[in-house]
């Protein structure tokens, strides 16, 4: 039989991208998780994860195990819930900043109201920066939405890079003053760009400014505009762009649910983030520390 605290461990590496992440967000050392994917490896007789020169892979049996761990994590957890009580109950006043509001979270959303019928979301999408101001004064109980760098606010579902997307077909060539796609002020993504172009001496210009995430796309992909964006939202026709091209790197964005305390009177809270993290988390290549 499956340890559930291995999968758990095991899952929460693939999601953070490093042992070290994983650690610090289960309030473990590294030494256990390290031992938990070992102890998880010697149980199955298989290896997982395959070490590359800087970064580990998910292995064929990984990427196997990586959706059955998420379904009995998912199981074990509504069956604590059933069993703890009839059902949670109440509403959750949820803010999602607009490029994070799209199919995949509304079905998530979808299949966790129907898992648990007396609990129901009401979905505000925004600015983080609004959505934040209307949750401090009561109007939402947390917000979903991303930051760069060094943050203590919130939980971290998962991080991600931010690149520059740019148009698939276009010449890599790329044109003097740079031409941008943005959102309004504040945006996370829109001050680390800018930031990163004013240090590596980068003569910019704002030619679009975005208020929607198809918009930014649509920008990029025209080859009419580059566009900050996480690595998750780029679709077909759009490319990312790296230092090869001349342009800085960007730092990991962080995809954070901000609460209040009084949200999770009824425990919908952590229920709600296990659903988050194991339904929308991006699959990708995971760091060692």
């Amino acid at each position: 039989m499956l340890d559930l605290l291995l999968l758990r461990s095991f899952v929460t590496i693939v999601e953070e991208g490093s042992f070290t992440a994983a650690a610090n967000r289960l309030h473990l050392t590294q030494p256990a998780i390290s031992g938990h994917l070992r102890r998880l490896e010697s149980q199955l007789g298989k290896p997982l994860l395959q070490r590359t020169t800087r970064s580990f892979q998910l292995t064929p049996d990984g990427e196997s195990l990586l959706s059955y761990a998420r379904a009995m994590l998912t199981l074990n957890r509504d069956a604590i819930a059933q069993l703890a009580s009839s059902s949670f109950h109440g509403c959750l006043r949820l803010g999602v900043a607009e490029d994070l509001a799209h199919e995949r979270l509304m079905k998530t959303l979808k299949r966790f109201t129907k898992r648990h019928s007396l609990a129901s979301i009401e979905v505000r999408v925004g600015i983080p920066s609004d959505l934040l101001a209307s949750m401090r004064q009561g109007h939402l109980d947390m917000v979903l939405g991303a930051q760069c760098g060094e943050q203590d606010t919130g939980i971290c579902l998962w991080r991600e890079p931010l690149v520059w997307a740019w148009a698939e077909d276009e010449p890599w060539e790329l044109p003097s003053p740079l031409p941008l796609a943005l959102f309004p002020e504040p945006c996370p993504y829109r001050e680390i760009a800018l930031a990163q172009l004013a240090m590596a001496g980068i003569v910019q210009h704002t030619v679009v400014l975005c208020m929607s995430g198809a918009g930014m796309r649509a920008a990029a992909a025209s080859g009419f505009a580059i566009a900050p964006m996480p690595v998750s939202q780029l679709g077909p026709g759009l490319v990312a762009l790296s230092s090869e091209h001349g342009l800085p790197s960007l730092p990991d964005a962080e995809v954070r649910l901000i609460t209040e305390d009084s949200a999770d009177e009824q425990g919908l809270l952590a229920v709600l983030t296990d659903a988050l993290v194991t339904e929308l988390a991006p699959a990708r290549m995971v760091e060692t520390a």
